[in-house]
């Protein structure tokens, strides 16, 4: 802590952010990084989002992915007036210091946590359709096939979570991101070529569901809380709007054409994951399938990476061995396998996470603490009247949605 003061100190001196010399993560490799990071799992819930909110909540996808991509925008310039802020944490304790940066630690771990449940929860769901008869006994307890998989996953991605560099992660990331391609492509060649069709989607607009979809589509832009992170591990800082504008439009194409694809299919039906609709005996099925099963083992990594790197940051584990790294890896991954095992509805906690955390950390706060640091923001004008428009609407969506989130997860109790 002592050491980050006196980086902030010297900092005050620099009149600008000058793009970092030597080593660092390249342009191309962070744009992959954050396409990663934003083309989640939310690309298997968005055609359920539009089938709860119909056609017209489009419309709200886009206008969400614009003001997501604004707040992006806000933390950057965060950044950018000191060069001693490394993390979202960092922000936070810039803008109103230690109870800042606690706050937004509580925030933005939580999410990124919950967002790592979500992908075992997704896991287990997938592989269970391909494989329904699976399960075994252990010391007289019966694990079901949803279970076993969640599981076997973590076994899996395990080792790529002891992966510390955001570099070598950019090759995991990539694959990512072309599975993400691969499955909207799968899903439409299931639609067009495999007799399903595209005769479904004929609500137009429906009041009820909009707070869930409104949800879910927050859900798909929660990469905030990474995006101090991805930034600062570039070789040059200044690029990083150019990423931001090229991953927010880059993903939001994609998401549309699933959203579309997908409610055009099977309409009202549609389960939580559009994968879940998809018909099993079909052998493009079955490939969308094992990328979506795929999809989580390359993203999974990046989301807990701030998580792990914050504890192991902490006086006890600040210079410890590698070993030591290792353990602290391995036990979030044991955790997470706990709560997605407790808590096994996908859709309903997305769509809590999106209403509650993910509008705290990529939308109210970021403004909040854009207004705190930069003095010139709170005149009168434009750009105040347009912050202020978005933490009104931001904190109306929150209340709303997560209202509807709690009382859709205690239903299911």
């Amino acid at each position: 802590m002592d050491s980050l003061k006196a980086e902030k100190i010297e900092s005050q001196s620099l009149p600008s952010q000058e793009p970092t010399k030597g080593g660092g993560t390249t342009f191309f490799r962070t744009c992959f990084n954050g396409l990663n990071t934003l083309s989640g799992v939310g690309i298997l819930s968005i055609p359920f989002a539009l089938s709860e909110g119909g056609w017209l909540s489009l419309i709200l996808l886009f206008q969400l992915a614009l003001l997501c991509w604004y707040t992006g925008l806000l933390l950057q310039r965060c950044m950018d007036g000191n060069p001693g802020i490394k993390s979202y944490p960092d922000i936070g304790e810039a803008a109103y210091g230690q109870k800042g940066r606690v706050a937004i630690s509580i925030f933005m771990y939580l999410e990124l946590y919950l967002v790592a449940v979500e992908f075992l929860i997704l896991e287990g769901d997938n592989l269970n359709q391909l494989f329904p008869s699976m399960g075994f006994n252990m010391a007289g307890l019966k694990v079901g096939g949803k279970q076993c998989f969640v599981l076997l996953t973590a076994l899996v991605i395990l080792p790529t979570t002891w992966l510390k560099s955001l570099g070598l992660l950019a090759y995991v990331s990539a694959g990512g991101v072309f599975a993400s391609l691969f499955l909207v492509a799968c899903v439409f060649w299931i639609g067009a070529v495999d007799g399903v069709g595209f005769h479904e989607g004929d609500v137009f607009l429906n009041f009820r569901g909009l707070p869930t979809a409104v949800s879910l589509y927050l859900f798909c832009y929660c990469g905030h809380a990474v995006f101090p992170t991805l930034c600062n591990s570039m070789k040059d800082r200044s690029k990083f709007s150019k990423v931001l504008l090229i991953c927010f439009v880059a993903s939001t194409i994609t998401y549309g054409s699933m959203a579309v694809l997908g409610y055009l299919m099977f309409g009202q039906n549609l389960k939580s994951q559009v994968t879940l609709n998809l018909p099993v005996r079909k052998i493009s099925s079955r490939i969308a399938i094992y990328i979506t099963i795929i999809n989580p083992l390359t993203k999974y990594a990046i989301i807990i990476t701030p998580i792990a790197a914050a504890i192991e940051d902490t006086r006890p584990f600040r210079n410890s061995r590698r070993t030591v790294s290792i353990f602290v890896r391995t036990l979030i991954v044991i955790s997470t396998i706990i709560v997605a095992l407790a808590i096994p509805f996908f859709s309903y906690l997305m769509a809590l996470v999106g209403a509650s955390l993910s509008v705290t950390v990529s939308v109210l706060l970021p403004c909040l603490f854009y207004l705190k640091i930069n003095v010139a923001a709170r005149r009168f004008g434009f750009e105040l009247v347009l912050i202020v428009a978005i933490m009104v609407i931001g904190s109306f969506v929150g209340v709303v949605g997560m209202y509807t989130s709690v009382k859709q997860i205690v239903r299911q109790f």
